[in-house]
């Protein structure tokens, strides 16, 4: 089953008198429970195909279908409905509340889905426990170490059912092997039938995926079946 459906994506920039392409003719497919690695070095275009499959950004021309739903020319209002039904988002910098509790920052998608008090509770305590975290819900995420806050920011991630989750170099703030135990909860997360989309420029982090993608110059330069995934 599908889950992306990328067709003849391309994104352009002016600058100046110039135009600057992002993405040339991008078309892929990413079916429901893939792991995928996209990859590329700065200014290859990677960062402007994560901003496309999350919903940030829209594409100059080409047409993309998340979950069956064509999202390539929505409006504002509707990506953001979108970003928050359809997508799990997990970054480098964790982006979370400082002055919430954890179990509060995990609410939040909930809280714009319209679910009331006691199903956001029970559903957000259900995702910090199974990342292990059951035992911290009123901490605040200074009271946590980095690899806490990852995962604080995973249970996030996972507390709307989303159809895809989208992570950005989700172990650059994270010694390694905190960064091992945050790729062994994304393998975790994979065999319970998630769709994953990793977006990075290390060879190691890319290792752990099922499929790696190489954009370079905007261009698909790979799409290969890593046969020899870490950790699986």
């Amino acid at each position: 089953m599908q889950v992306i459906h990328l067709e003849h994506i391309s994104k352009q920039y002016p600058m100046g008198t110039e135009i600057v392409y992002a993405l040339r003719d991008v078309s892929i497919t990413i079916d429901k429970n893939e792991y995928v690695a996209i990859m590329g070095p700065s200014g290859s275009g990677k960062s402007t195909m994560m901003n496309i499959l999350g919903c940030l950004d829209t594409p100059t021309s080409g047409r993309y279908e998340l979950d069956g739903q064509d999202v390539s020319e929505m409006v504002d209002n509707e990506l953001a409905e979108i970003r928050n039904k359809k997508i799990g988002f997990i970054f480098q910098s964790f982006n979370l509340l400082a002055r919430a509790s954890i179990l509060n920052n995990v609410e939040l998608p909930l809280i714009y889905s319209g679910l009331n008090r006691t199903t956001r509770k029970e559903r957000a305590t259900q995702v910090l426990t199974d990342v292990k975290l059951d035992d911290r819900l009123t901490h605040k995420p200074n009271e946590l170490s980095g690899g806490q806050r990852q995962r604080v920011a995973i249970a996030r991630a996972l507390v709307t059912n989303p159809a895809i989750i989208l992570a950005d170099e989700p172990t650059g703030n994270l010694d390694s092997k905190t960064g091992d135990e945050i790729m062994q909860l994304f393998s975790d997360l994979w065999k319970a039938n998630n769709t994953i989309i990793v977006v990075t420029h290390s060879e190691e982090i890319a290792r752990y995926a099922h499929r790696i993608i190489k954009i370079k110059d905007g261009l698909i330069e790979s799409d290969t079946v890593n046969d020899n995934p870490v950790f699986v």
